[in-house]
């Protein structure tokens, strides 16, 4: 059975994101470095992610803010104002950091869309995926564009009912198998992981076992020729 409509990820599908996020850390870790080793502030910053994420959800600003929280926690009232302004810097330089497009994705998606419905399913915070998308030069190829703050079965669900098509016609692609694959898997969808070399820790998952629905691509230009193999 074709496929009649295609959802991508954005960050590390489209274009990269992991990475600015990866060297902010280093960049923070350094900073509270006179307090404690980077293993220590490392590990209470994972601890304070994870308890902040159903506050804040996904994205810079969540994230910036779980610096603060965690160089409060390890420094106290000891914590100097130069320290607080520079992990303010880090947060604003991930807001402004660059979009750029992975390999194959700009001239992959025009023939993405003379093949199915193309449409980009993404998490985060709305304001800056739709910076990103707008500086991406990529707007034009999707018909729709949804930014929810968690990618679950339910969510799926209610994208495939709003652009009307059946789950078994529908393909989730995405670097993630916790929010792109398993949950796409479990709508009914098919779900096509396309690894990305840097991954969130929060992530990463099993691969799906003797799913007929999954499929792994190395590369994003592999899609069309994914597509037209469907059956």
């Amino acid at each position: 059975m074709p496929i009649d409509l295609l959802c991508l990820d954005a960050d590390d599908t489209l274009w990269g994101n992991m990475s600015y996020f990866q060297d902010a850390a280093r960049r923070y870790h350094d900073l509270l470095g006179c307090f404690q080793p980077s293993s220590v502030s490392e590990q209470r910053l994972a601890e304070v992610e994870d308890r902040n994420l159903h506050l804040y959800g996904y994205g810079v600003k969540g994230f910036t803010l779980s610096l603060l929280e965690t160089a409060l926690e390890i420094a106290g009232d000891e914590l100097p104002a130069a320290i607080v302004r520079q992990i303010l810097f880090i947060g604003r330089d991930l807001l402004g950091h660059p979009v750029a497009l992975l390999p194959g994705v700009a001239e992959t998606l025009p023939l993405l869309a003379k093949r199915a419905r193309v449409v980009l399913v993404t998490k985060g915070d709305l304001f800056h995926q739709e910076s990103k998308l707008a500086a991406s030069g990529l707007g034009d190829h999707f018909e729709g564009v949804e930014i929810v703050s968690e990618k679950t079965p339910q969510v799926y669900q209610k994208v495939f009912a709003r652009y009307n098509v059946a789950p078994e016609r529908v393909a989730m692609v995405g670097d993630s198998l916790r929010s792109d694959i398993w949950p796409a898997l479990a709508a009914g969808a098919h779900a096509v992981h396309i690894p990305h070399e840097f991954q969130w820790e929060r992530e990463k998952a099993a691969d799906p076992q003797g799913e007929t629905r999954f499929t792994r691509l190395t590369a994003f230009d592999e899609l069309p020729g994914w597509l037209d193999g469907v059956k």
